[in-house]
Parts: structure tokens; sequence; C-alpha cells
């Protein structure tokens, strides 16, 4: 990678203002580069949390999913080998939602009894497979979520649509994925099983080596490595399939324990490890998104002092899935050995909206 200071010269033009209160420049990304500073080497933005990357504009709502462009889409197709789909999302009602959330509800109601019917729903979009939007967590220190974006412009007599779901629905994401199975990886090399009710780390070093024995370089391109700028990254912990080997009885006792947001919250799960490593791998990558299958993609609740959803949300404007279903997936590259595949999710078109149901495939 060259210098940071002729990457940032390349890279970033001068085009956007700031909000009236500041007379510095607003630099901007070009969407297309495929090269972009390190997290180390981000220049501040006055008025901005440290680290935040909100380079895209100052009206934007995207986030990374500017990274999808036309030209990225158009080459992620190629990745399409057996034209084979694979839906990654719940059915709805399977899981027993977690952090007392609310459960779905479907109801059919008959407008001409015998020949039509319509459905109502009844949902908490974080039930079931979904995307956390920019809406959903804030850097907590700063209580700022992505670019400028407040409490007061989400709820109350200001309440607006800024960095809402329509941005993405009205985008789509869609894109070249790369799973990296780590149950897979630790079953064949008999690692200890994980924990899938304590808040158990998955540090980098793990993922590293299960890339490894798939066949893939987890590094960014631009360091030698296999992940492309605008890769989508989907990490199965295996929370699912233990989930489904539960008893009815377990689902409900390990789901409704109280809920919190720190150290008194009962709910734990395991997930990617909280540490300055693990978040320069995911800026560094550029991913366009990232998902998983367990409830918090990160160690819930983080056991250092800050939440990987602060950075990837807040900070970089990256969408965030939870809850997806990657076990007919990882089954499907494991038999092909190819662990790249094109990706489409289409987020709800709701304005202001703070999260969605995934509406994912996987196109083999």
């Amino acid at each position: 990678m060259a210098p940071a200071s002729s990457a940032a010269d390349r890279l970033l033009q001068i085009s956007n203002t700031l909000p009236a209160t500041s007379t510095s420049a607003r630099m901007q990304f070009d969407p297309n580069s495929n090269s972009f500073p390190l997290r180390k080497d981000l220049p501040a933005i006055p008025g901005a949390p440290k680290g935040a990357a909100w380079f895209w504009g100052a009206d934007d709502q995207l986030g990374r999913v500017n990274l999808l462009t036309p030209a990225r889409v158009k080459e992620a197709v190629k990745e399409v080998v057996t034209g084979e789909t694979v839906p990654l999302n719940l059915e709805v009602s399977e899981l027993k939602p977690c952090y007392g959330r609310e459960t779905f509800e479907h109801t059919i109601k008959s407008i001409m009894p015998r020949v039509a019917f319509d459905d109502l729903y009844s949902m908490n979009t974080q039930s079931s497979t979904q995307w956390d939007g920019l809406r959903h967590v804030a850097h907590l220190s700063s209580e700022i979520f992505y670019n400028g974006c407040t409490q007061k412009d989400i709820i109350g007599p200001a309440a607006n649509t800024k960095c809402g779901m329509q941005a993405w629905s009205q985008h789509g994401i869609v894109g070249r994925a790369i799973l990296i199975d780590y149950v897979g990886y630790a079953g064949a090399n008999n690692l200890p099983a994980l924990d899938y009710y304590d808040n158990q780390s998955i540090p980098l070093s793990a993922l590293v080596a299960a890339g490894k024995a798939q066949g893939i370089d987890v590094r960014p391109a631009a360091q030698g490595g296999d992940i492309r700028v605008g890769d989508i990254l989907l990490i199965r912990s295996g929370f699912i399939k233990n989930y489904r080997s539960l008893s009815p009885e377990d689902r409900v006792r390990l789901h409704s324990k109280t809920a919190g947001f720190g150290d008194d919250d009962e709910q734990t799960y395991p997930g990617l490890e909280q540490t300055e490593e693990v978040l320069d791998w995911l800026h560094d990558c550029y991913f366009a998104a990232v998902a998983g299958d367990a409830p918090a993609f990160e160690a819930w609740p983080s056991k250092a002092d800050f939440y990987l959803h602060e950075y990837i949300l807040a900070l970089w404007g990256c969408p965030l899935g939870e809850l997806w279903d990657l076990e007919k997936l990882a089954a499907k590259c494991r038999e092909s050995g190819k662990w790249t595949f094109l990706l489409t999710s289409s987020p709800a078109n709701v304005n202001g909206g703070v999260g969605s149901h995934a509406n994912a495939i996987a196109i083999l």
C-alpha cells in the first residue's frame, strides 16, 4: 500500500462542507477506488468522534454500502458458477427472541370468505435474521450515530428519516461475499466447542486459521490477501445449529434471562473478540457489510471498554447482520470447496427504519 499521505492525496477530494458551525472541509472518498487509508491513518473530522470514517459526503446515508458500485456488482456476478440459490433467512418465528424482544405474530385476515385472505404481521426486526441499521447503536461515549445523526433525528418532535433503512433498501445490498466457517474449522481440528450461552471471544487468529484451512488469506488484497474492497463478510459460529439441538424448554430458559447492557446482562453469547487487532482488520478490509449467525456478531457483553457495534455502525457506517442461517450455505461451500459467492439482500423500504429483516440470498 502507498504511504498514507500520498494515498490520501490521491483518494480524497474536498467536495463537501461540514455543517454551518464549522468552516473546515469534509474530505470525500471515491467509492470506486481500491485503495483507502488504514484505520490508524484516518484523518480527523471536526465534530466527529475519533476514528470516524464519515468520508462519503456530509449528507451520506449509505456508509460502506457506497462500496457496492455497479462495477463491483458486475464483478461479483462472476462468482456465480452453478446458479444454485441458498436463502440465508430463519423462518421468522423459529427463534425464541433474545434480549426480551417481542415475538413475531402472524394473523390471517379473511377479506372474502373462502376465496381471499390477507396477512397481518407484528414483529421486532431484531427477533430474527436481521440487519442492524445506522440508527440502531450510537458511538456510546459521544451518543452520536453515523454521520452526525443523533437521538433527536430518530425520535421526538424533530424526528426525520436521516440514516434510515430506506437508504440501503433503495440502493440494495448486492456484492461478492465470503464465508468463514469458524465452527467447521474448530470441529475438524478438535478445538474446544464454543459455549453458545457464554460471551466467549473468537480472536482474529482463529479466523485467520479458519480462512487458511479454506484456502483463503483473510488479509486485505492491498496487503497480499484475498479480501477485496467491498466484500461482504459472513462468519459462522454454529449458534443456529446449536439452537436447533436444544429442547423447547431450554430455548425458552436460555433466551429469557435478564437482558441489560453491560456487566448486569445475563444474556451472554459468543462472537468476535473486542480488540484493536480485530478493529484494524474489520476496518482495513473495507467490507461493505458484515454478518454472522450469533445474536450479536461480537461476544456479548463486551469484555473490553468498547463494543464492535459502535465502530461498525456509528463510526464506519457498515451494515451489521445477526442471526443469519448459514448452515446450508456452509455445507454447500464445503462440498464445492468454494467459499465466495454472490450475495443479494433487499432490506425493508421503511422511511427512518432502525433495522430490517435481511431478505438475503447466496447465489453459488
